[in-house]
């Protein structure tokens, strides 16, 4: 069992005096965690399989390819041309994935020195803006010339701003010291 999972199983003796759960099933918990990049409208074959080979590796499950809705032609895009991947992680590998987040990969980062508590939305909800890719240990380092960055959104069970930011610094998310 990763440290998230054992964490977000005692989240409500910790968490009840402080917002008041009387049952277990009040306590928030990690619903699931949606990685999304975005390609554009790359038209080089190999970047775009190079880029879900990537986020394959490192998130342990394929991408879901995500199309153009409208063709613009300012963007020299198609309806249905190739614009992003996307990939929603739940039980085993979601929490796999954020103990390898919060333990390697973010600590890896460039300069730095926790994530913004501002980053929480009102629905609980807590969303990561990653300029590189290679700070995951799958990356391997030959390949650098191609970084590209994605978005994490870690989608909880709070009803609140606090709540989930209680929450996710409870599970072990780097927060800063405010």
């Amino acid at each position: 069992m990763t440290k998230v999972k054992e964490k977000q199983n005692k989240t409500f003796e910790s968490l009840s005096k402080k917002f008041g759960y009387v049952n277990k099933m009040q306590a928030p918990k990690v619903e699931k965690v949606v990685v999304s990049i975005g390609i554009g409208s790359l038209k080089d074959k190999k970047k775009i399989d190079l880029i879900s080979d990537r986020l394959q590796k490192i998130t342990g499950q394929k991408p879901a390819i995500r199309e153009s809705k409208k063709s613009i032609a300012a963007f020299r895009v198609r309806e249905g041309d190739p614009v992003g991947f996307q990939v929603t992680l739940r039980g085993k590998r979601m929490f796999d994935f954020l103990d390898k987040l919060f333990n390697v990969a973010l600590p890896r980062a460039r300069d730095f020195r926790g994530l913004s508590r501002k980053s929480v939305d009102d629905m609980g909800n807590y969303s990561i803006g990653l300029k590189e890719h290679v700070i995951f240990p799958e990356t391997s380092d030959e390949d650098i010339k191609d970084v590209f960055g994605m978005a994490i959104t870690i989608v909880t069970t709070a009803s609140g701003k606090d709540e989930a930011t209680a929450f996710l610094e409870y599970i072990g998310l780097p927060l800063k010291k405010e």
